[in-house]
């Protein structure tokens, strides 16, 4: 028998060991789950985590409106506009001079003079609006006008600013909606006659040199994003943050022009897809309210059905349910996110802030969920446009149903917000766990129209990693040939073992 002290001394030995197990067996994920618990209650700790948490992709992101009113008054006075004084809408030069009080002074003037530059920044942008006279949602959508000279003009510097801002909120992926043809779609339309038989509209189209808008559309974006790429210094000892970011783009459809118009663009946004690699979807863009979004809604989700049929591999993405009641009249509150999945063939949903009023909502989730469709969540512009927010906004209704999400910054350069402030709002908000944050993280690039097979076999309890990499996920630095091999074959798995990588940094410092 040992002596009594030497019993103690293996005691002592044992119990350290099992505490050392219990530490070990606690996964970083957990720590992780157990430090977002401790700093609940503490913003400024709450906000720097969220800052540094990995968040995937943005796949709900307009170009134009992810621009910051400082940088569309750099891109204003590097191309010598002009701006009306009274409503601080841009206009093409030639100019006033810089002194006070003329009526179209030079953009360039905003530098030296305070009050010009902050009536600029209040009127492109939400900074400093209260409710008045004038809506959120009126205010927010009178921007574009105002500023777009300047982002029509500056498309490379734009994409350099977005996604070096997306880099910074430690993003990897941006889906950029972007109407990137600059007007060709428009102007081959005026050419065919408008007719209501959508293959006939189709062949008009091609014969008037529609492959040749696409051919030319994108040869027009392959220049703006490498230039893109020289602005951030890419490849260079200084590059910028937004080098680490892929970027692909969705071609916008400006579904408030007429029908003539609205098909072509539809149309090139499905050539596109089918040909160039920048382009992954396409989706329908402008105010759902205003009048013709609403009249010729159902004809819209017409041109998508055919055009889905004839190029069934485009990826679909439709702005559906940003309405609110009082907003329209109640009928239209109540088929808009029904329609777009079931005629439109959307693969996600962009808003979704009104599917309890649709018709059989209940039954509208339970199909969005079996079918996988994910709801692109945009909590400040939400709340900033439509007024909706806390216990009124669906998200919480969204997940109980097992409906995927994802956080997306919609205009975060209008809103004057960021993704690290959509995580904050997201969990100050509804109490998300950190299982909650990596589950969104995890479904922004799950729900990519990246191409390729995905990393995940299953997403819906819990996630499930694919044959070749399941023996990999203890150590995602370091995958195996056979994994390797995989992620080569498919850029979706790719950007989803990034993320993976990432989360493995980020828990360990807990």
């Amino acid at each position: 028998m040992l002596p009594s002290s030497t019993n103690n001394l293996m005691g002592r030995c044992f119990l350290l060991l099992l505490l050392t197990s219990f530490a070990t067996a606690q996964t970083s994920e957990q720590r992780a789950t157990h430090y977002l618990e401790s700093i609940r209650k503490q913003p400024p700790l709450l906000l720097a985590f969220v800052h540094d948490l990995p968040k995937g992709g943005d796949l709900h992101n307009h170009l134009d409106g992810a621009i910051y009113a400082e940088d569309l008054i750099d891109f204003a006075a590097d191309g010598s506009l002009c701006v009306d004084r009274t409503s601080s809408r841009l206009l093409a030069p030639p100019c006033d001079s810089c002194e006070l009080y003329t009526a179209k002074p030079a953009a360039r003037c905003a530098y030296a003079d305070h009050v010009l530059y902050n009536q600029m920044v209040d009127a492109w942008s939400m900074r400093n609006w209260r409710p008045g006279d004038e809506s959120g949602h009126d205010h927010f959508f009178s921007t574009f006008d105002k500023f777009g000279l300047a982002s029509h003009t500056h498309v490379a510097e734009a994409i350099a600013a977005a996604i070096n801002r997306a880099g910074m909120d430690h993003l990897q992926y941006v889906e950029l909606m972007h109407t990137a043809d600059a007007g060709a779609a428009s102007r081959l339309a005026e050419k065919v006659e408008w007719t209501s038989d959508f293959a006939k509209m189709r062949d008009a189209l091609l014969a008037a040199g529609m492959k040749d808008v696409a051919s030319e559309t994108g040869k027009r974006l392959a220049a703006e994003d490498a230039r893109a790429k020289e602005i951030l210094k890419c490849g260079t000892p200084d590059s910028a943050p937004g080098c680490n970011v892929t970027v692909r783009y969705l071609y916008q459809v400006l579904r408030g022009l007429p029908p003539q118009v609205v098909f072509a663009q539809i149309l090139l946004g499905f050539e596109l897809a089918s040909s160039d690699p920048h382009f992954v979807g396409l989706n329908l863009v402008m105010p759902e309210d205003w009048y013709v979004p609403i009249h010729d809604f159902n004809q819209h989700m017409a041109m998508l059905d055919y055009l889905h049929g004839v190029y069934p591999k485009v990826h679909i993405s439709l702005h559906a349910g940003e309405l609110t009641m009082g907003l329209v009249p109640p009928e239209d509150l109540t088929y808009h996110i029904r329609s777009s999945v079931e005629r439109g063939h959307a693969e996600r949903i962009g808003h979704g802030v009104s599917v309890m009023n649709e018709k059989d909502p209940i039954a509208l989730l339970h199909e969005m969920a079996e079918r996988n469709v994910l709801v692109e969540i945009a909590l400040t512009s939400n709340d900033m446009i439509l007024g909706v927010s806390g216990d009124d906004h669906p998200l919480p209704i969204y997940m109980k149903y097992g409906v995927p999400v994802a956080l997306a910054t919609d205009d975060e350069g209008v809103s004057r917000s960021d993704m690290t402030h959509e995580y904050l709002r997201a969990v100050e908000t509804y109490h998300l766990s950190y299982a909650d944050l990596k589950r969104m993280a995890r479904q922004s690039l799950e729900h990519s129209f990246l191409p390729g097979q995905s990393l995940w076999t299953d997403t819906k309890l819990v996630f499930r990693m694919a044959p070749p990499c399941a023996g990999d996920a203890a150590n995602p630095e370091k995958p195996s040939a056979a994994c390797t091999e995989f992620l080569t074959a498919n850029q979706r798995a790719h950007e989803q073992w990034k993320l993976e990588t990432e989360f493995a940094k980020f828990e360990k410092k807990y």
